[in-house]
């Protein structure tokens, strides 16, 4: 019998969220050379937004190992001698992500081998762009979701002075799923947001109108598609979740609030509602018909200031009428969506080639983000401070210890407080603000 041929490759995902833990565990397999074995160990960033067992489960992602750590501790499991990870995958926010490769460049100085980092955004990119992609300079590959993102990638770097070689196209890697064929009954899915819109009156409204849509069409299925259930976070706060505004409406037998997987809801729909939530590109990638309201206005703090020239803008007075949209072939192609086409199962081709190609190299450059205490002593400071960190990337005095578990009585301490800050988040806050405004 020849011997196997498949090499094993050691990925860590270090994740502060459910979507981004779904993105950076579906990035580990699409961008890992097609002879590869992997063996894939999830590590949880401890934060508000830490997932529960119940949004594990949704993302329908399995790993060989699993567990919650604070960034002090993955950075000393990552600088041990014996460390055998291959690859790093930081699917994080952008603060997070620079005090992560500080800390590891502090952790892997000296070493001629270590392994590749690397890092990008879990959807559309609508907001904060400098300020995200700065934070995230410094890692091996920089993942760019289209060919849109991957030129404004390039040109912040190279605006700034700094390497844009990092920068790396791909496509999001959960894209994917049957392409559509009408539904009985057909099926109308909005696809909720946590954070867009922010207010009750907006979101009041949104909720409005998809409860008459579903009046006036009662042969129609009506589906609110929510992200998480009331007490969980995703990567955006949620202050008004649509659970508690639904209590106060009187919806039709044929509305219906949904939870789980984004790929099994598409499965059974014929037209996807959103403001500006990435799941209208899985829809486009599936010939689903989408649209993106106008209802609120075409702004940039809704984000569908995205999707002007994509063709699915509308509102719910034409949806209402019937109306179709028929998106431009040329916006969904510089999105990375291969709605005509296999184009997709090529999108991570380079990324992989350049992997290969760093794996087998002999030494690689120590990490060297933008931003240092030179080209930014008012800023760098304080993101690496916020997950215990020094300026130099070293754990500040008092920093928790990665040798020993949590006793019992710290652990439930740990639970309570979490609790205590969703509970100020969702609860108090919003109270607070109100009063604000009398």
């Amino acid at each position: 019998m020849p011997a196997s041929t498949t090499k094993s490759l050691r990925v860590a995902v270090l994740a502060d969220s459910d979507t981004r833990w779904k993105w950076g565990s579906l990035t580990a397999n699409r961008i890992s050379p097609a002879e590869s074995d992997i063996c894939l160990d999830g590590f949880l960033l401890r934060g508000r937004a830490t997932p529960t067992a119940r949004q594990l489960e949704e993302v329908g992602v399995r790993a060989d190992s699993l567990r919650e750590v604070t960034a002090v501790e993955f950075l000393r499991e990552l600088g041990k001698e014996d460390c055998a990870y291959d690859v790093v995958v930081l699917a994080l926010v952008g603060g997070a992500v620079q005090a992560v490769l500080h800390g590891l460049a502090r952790a892997w100085d000296g070493r001629t081998k270590r392994p590749l980092v690397v890092t990008g955004y879990v959807g559309v990119v609508y907001e904060k762009l400098a300020d995200g992609l700065l934070l995230r300079h410094g890692a091996d590959l920089v993942l760019a979701n289209s060919r849109q993102d991957a030129d404004r990638f390039r040109a912040v770097y190279e605006g700034v002075g700094a390497d844009a070689g990092s920068v790396t196209e791909v496509a999001l890697p959960f894209l994917g799923g049957a392409a559509y064929t009408e539904n009985d009954p057909y099926t109308v899915v909005f696809a909720a947001q946590p954070s867009v819109p922010e207010n009750r009156k907006d979101r009041t409204y949104l909720l409005d109108r998809l409860i008459r849509h579903a009046r006036l069409h009662p042969d129609r299925e009506v589906l609110l598609k929510l992200r998480s259930r009331p007490g969980e976070h995703t990567t955006h706060i949620e202050e008004l979740p649509y659970q508690k505004l639904v209590q106060k409406a009187d919806p039709p037998a044929n509305f219906r609030l949904v939870y789980g997987h984004m790929g099994e809801v598409l499965d059974r729909t014929d037209l996807l509602v959103t403001i500006s939530s990435t799941a209208a590109l899985e829809s486009l990638h599936r010939r689903i018909p989408t649209v993106v309201l106008s209802d609120l206005g075409v702004r940039e703090a809704l984000g569908n200031h995205h999707f002007v020239g994509s063709g699915c803008l509308a509102s719910w007075d034409q949806l209402d009428e019937g109306y179709q949209p028929v998106p431009d072939a040329a916006w969904v192609a510089r999105q990375g969506v291969a709605a005509e086409g296999g184009s997709y199962e090529t999108a991570f081709d380079v990324a992989r080639s350049r992997i290969t190609e760093l794996l087998a190299a002999d030494k690689l450059p120590p990490l060297a983000p933008y931003y240092t205490t030179v080209t930014a002593p008012g800023y760098l400071p304080g993101i690496l401070a916020r997950h215990h960190l020094g300026p130099d990337g070293s754990p500040l005095p008092g920093a928790p210890a990665a040798d020993r578990q949590p006793s019992p009585v710290r652990q439930i301490v740990r639970r309570a407080a979490r609790g205590a800050y969703r509970h100020g988040v969702q609860r108090v806050a919003p109270v607070i603000r109100r009063m604000g405004d009398l």
